[in-house]
């Protein structure tokens, strides 16, 4: 399953999968003073607010960056309405509620933000794992 770290301010914690990281940045862009990738620890919890955290957290398109709000129930999944984007040089990225059927017939339920490949290179297909990057993947 891979390593994990928490980051936690007390009230929201922040669960981090580094190898489920597609490195979109997206986390990067949107809250630069809690993000800091060149940086140990990397993730400053309190240089936002919670609300902050937690919405720029929804928008990781890998899942690697989740979150638990801390003393609460977290087995309750929250349904989100559906959003497509097309990143330029990059996934698909799908926001919501989904339900994916794999090929093989396998199939799961996909909260928040999912980033399908489009260039046909990851390994972890039909999700994206960053392989646009290394194959110089233009559309």
């Amino acid at each position: 399953m891979g390593k994990t770290k928490e980051y936690s301010n007390g009230e929201v914690t922040i669960v981090w999968k580094p190898d489920a990281c597609i490195h979109s940045a997206i986390c990067v862009k949107g809250l630069g003073d809690v993000f800091q990738p060149k940086e140990k620890p990397w993730i400053k919890i309190d240089a936002a607010s919670t609300e902050a955290l937690v919405k720029q957290v929804k928008a990781c398109p890998s899942g690697a960056l989740s979150y638990y709000m801390n003393g609460e129930d977290n087995e309750a999944s929250e349904s989100l309405d559906t959003k497509v984007e097309v990143m330029e040089n990059g996934p698909l990225l799908v926001y919501g509620t989904l339900k994916v059927t794999h090929n093989n017939g396998r199939k799961e339920t996909k909260n928040r933000t999912t980033a399908f490949c489009r260039c046909g290179a990851s390994q972890n297909k039909p999700y994206c794992d960053g392989a646009h990057v290394d194959k110089n993947f233009i559309g």
